[in-house]
């Protein structure tokens, strides 16, 4: 299957403070679009010329893309982002840049299904799952 689920995620006017965070957490690349940049009349342009119209972050395999939008909630709405690897060390890195500023609502610790398994809220609100897999056999 070729499909890629990439999440887009909205914020109130903090969306590049956001995508910065986790370009910290994750590594990668992120692109910009501002209002300032849209061709043409569009509405909030001239209103918010430096929101993120678009941004994109790029990881390897992992995509994450933003925009900032009055529409926005003051939180996310109920949606986690579960992230899975084997390498441990990497996933821990990510797991604690990501709870930077948030709350651990559940630290990783080794499950009764073999991995290790944590959660938490982002400074931003944003809630993320985290399974670490156990080495095969």
């Amino acid at each position: 299957m070729n499909v890629r689920l990439e999440p887009y995620l909205f914020f109130k006017g903090n969306c590049r403070e956001a995508m910065e965070f986790y370009k910290n957490a994750f590594g990668g690349d992120v692109t910009y679009q501002t209002m300032a940049e849209v061709p043409g009349d569009v509405p909030g342009k001239d209103e918010h010329p430096d929101y993120v119209m678009h941004a994109k972050l790029e990881s390897g395999p992992l995509t994450i893309m933003g925009s900032d939008s009055e529409q926005a909630s003051p939180k996310t709405a109920k949606v986690e982002l579960s992230l899975s690897g084997t390498d441990d060390a990497e996933m821990r890195r990510i797991f604690d840049a990501l709870s930077e500023g948030g709350t651990i609502r559940f630290p990783l610790e080794k499950q009764f299904w073999g991995d290790v398994f944590g959660n938490l809220t982002d400074k931003f609100g944003v809630d993320w799952m985290m399974n670490i897999e156990a080495p095969k056999a």
